[in-house]
């Protein structure tokens, strides 16, 4: 088994499977509503906040080797834009399904000796202990695949301008006007120049060159 720890009949995500007994074919379905546990989702993207209603359905099923767990879970989920940085707010539905076995029996329901003896097999093998399961594991794999990677405020954000921050789905018209850096450059150049200097560059006769040719005629 992954862990040593015992389970803990309290926790809201362990499930007893005591009534199902050991009878293939026996079936029970569950109805509860849960506190979300931490870190329920992928973290700093989007998830399922701590404490927040989280709603089970669930149907239990045994056989010979075990106990089938098929399940919905239900929540809201929040994150963040990955374009606009807005908050966003999901529904969630994520379905999932495991083989939790009997840690004496093997997969066609033999009793065994000393189960583990195929270590691999272990890892990815989900265990009943003492009668009871733990669904926490499960589900935090199911809402992990469930939630969007990239999540989005509306499918068509177009996210924020890069020059000053401002949300472009707010204002469809937003722009700057483009300047080439290099002649900003000259622009500011020109800023600093005198009248005259600029005269000079641009080849014109300042006016008081203009007023003693005049005289001179």
């Amino acid at each position: 088994m992954a862990s040593n720890a015992r389970l803990d009949h309290r926790n809201p995500l362990v499930i007893d499977t005591h009534e199902l007994g050991r009878r293939p074919g026996a079936m029970q379905r569950l109805t509860r509503e849960v506190d979300a546990p931490r870190d329920l989702g992928i973290e700093g993207v989007v998830g399922v906040p701590e404490g927040a209603p989280l709603e089970l359905d669930l149907r239990l099923e045994s056989v010979m080797e075990g106990v089938l767990v098929t399940g919905t879970a239900r929540a809201s989920a929040k994150g963040e834009c990955v374009r606009c940085l807005e908050p966003v707010g999901l529904e969630l539905e994520a379905d999932f399904q495991e083989m939790f076995s009997y840690p004496d029996a093997d997969d066609r329901g033999r009793v065994i000796a000393e189960p583990g003896d195929d270590a691999e097999d272990d890892e990815d093998r989900q265990y009943i202990e003492d009668g009871l399961i733990d669904l926490e594991p499960l589900l935090r794999d199911a809402v992990v695949l469930a939630l969007p990677m990239q999540p989005v405020c509306q499918d068509d954000c177009q996210g924020l301008c890069s020059e000053c921050g401002a949300r472009l789905t707010d204002d469809p018209d937003h722009r700057h006007d483009a300047v080439d850096i290099r002649w900003a450059a000259l622009q500011g150049l020109a800023d600093t120049m005198s009248d005259g200097e600029k005269d000079e560059m641009s080849g014109d006769v300042p006016r008081s060159a203009r007023a003693d040719e005049k005289q001179e005629k």
